[in-house]
């Protein structure tokens, strides 16, 4: 256990690296209560004044190092002195603890993080479409990614519990509320999600593992980069579906990265946010080449809704990506809101997309948007989330 003074810096440490939540890997918040009130009061303050400070440096920077002009290496780089300090404060709380760390992981693409890293865990989400690994089909599930069930967290007397940044604003209230530390992780980029994972193995001590996977992502992306050099880059814009609205996707979420890390230019990428509202009119001044079309959850009905407002939305026609036949839907198991390893896959789907150079591109790219719209419509996702929304 750590003496009041340790657990007071621990708490401001980690509390500050929310500052690079935005620039950095994993973010970390210390919500341990405490019987020391003042160490719980300056957790708090040092918690508002790091969220000022994120915003400031939100407006300043994007939120992932530029993909396109850097080798692994240097993406992959944590040199931020305040990130390397609250990681280490993090390690040797763990290193105190008598016991291996009861941890919790609330979404899929945690979930495959730690098997990646061979971490046992108490409690692990329930997804109707992403399919947990193995490593925990006999372990507690403590309710969907987006809604936890904090009944169940709270039973089971996490020490850490690791969720997506992107859920952070919903989450971490709800994590403030019990006795338990923990970090989100930035799987917004396929880099920030190697970045997460090099904290994680040096937290948890998983070095070895996330060394192995880090250099599995270096030998792919130094190899992959070259693949389009000297091409030009389409414009593209993308569209994240939800049932009943669609939203944009900019190069800040997890679909744009990926776009970005195919050389693809985004139309929207004049923004620090991750999903902008935009009418059509806006979109049609933008001019894609190329419109993508994604499912945030229920691909089902999101795939139905698209196909019906395309149909039916006459601006639609007006856009040359539509008159050219170059709209195309995503696989929605490689094209989520997080960053998972499935990425070589959807980059692969997006290469003839992005770079048609023959009919037969052309045609394997429809057969992938073909293929991603039977894979949606077969899900079904939403009988399976009624499904479980009623249990």
């Amino acid at each position: 256990m750590m003496n009041r003074r340790l657990k007071k810096a621990s708490a401001v440490l980690l509390a500050m690296t929310m500052i690079f939540s935005l620039a950095g890997c994993v973010d970390q918040s210390q919500g341990k209560k405490s019987s020391d009130s003042a160490t719980q009061t300056e957790s708090s303050t040092d918690e508002t004044d790091s969220s000022k400070t994120a915003d400031k440096k939100t407006s300043d920077s994007k939120s992932d190092k530029d993909s396109s002009d850097e080798d692994a290496k240097s993406l992959l780089e944590i040199d931020d002195p305040e990130e390397k300090a609250a990681v280490e404060a993090a390690k040797k709380k763990v290193q105190a603890m008598k016991d291996e760390p009861r941890i919790i992981a609330t979404s899929p693409a945690t979930a495959d993080i730690c098997d990646k890293l061979e971490l046992d865990l108490v409690g692990v989400c329930k997804s109707s479409i992403s399919q947990i690994p193995d490593r925990y089909k006999d372990v507690e599930e403590v309710g969907t990614a987006m809604s936890p069930d904090m009944e169940i967290v709270s039973s089971l007397n996490p020490d850490w519990i690791l969720s997506p940044v992107s859920l952070q604003s919903d989450l971490q209230p709800k994590y403030e509320a019990i006795d338990t530390d923990w970090a989100f992780l930035n799987l917004r980029s396929v880099p920030g999600m190697y970045r997460s994972i090099q904290e994680l193995g040096e937290i948890f001590d998983r070095e070895d593992q996330a060394q192995k996977l880090v250099d599995e992502f270096t030998e792919f992306y130094d190899d992959y980069k070259k693949k389009n050099e000297g091409k030009d880059h389409p414009k593209v814009m993308i569209l994240m579906g939800l049932p009943g609205s669609y939203i944009i996707a900019t190069p800040n979420s997890y679909v744009g990265s990926l776009v970005e890390l195919a050389g693809g230019e985004n139309v929207y990428s004049d923004t620090n946010q991750e999903f902008l509202t935009v009418n059509t009119e806006d979109m049609k001044t933008k001019e894609p080449d190329i419109i993508l079309r994604a499912a945030h959850a229920l691909p089902d009905q999101v795939v139905e809704m698209f196909n019906k407002d395309f149909a039916e939305n006459d601006i639609w026609q007006h856009f040359d990506a539509v008159k050219n036949g170059r709209v195309y839907d995503l696989t929605y198991e490689y094209f989520g809101m997080s960053a998972t390893f499935k990425y070589p896959e959807a980059l692969e789907e997006l290469q003839p997309i992005l770079y048609p150079e023959s009919d037969e591109d052309t045609a394997k790219a429809k057969e992938a948007s073909d293929n991603a719209q039977k894979k949606a419509k077969d899900s079904d996702a939403t009988e399976k989330y009624n499904e479980q929304q009623s249990k």
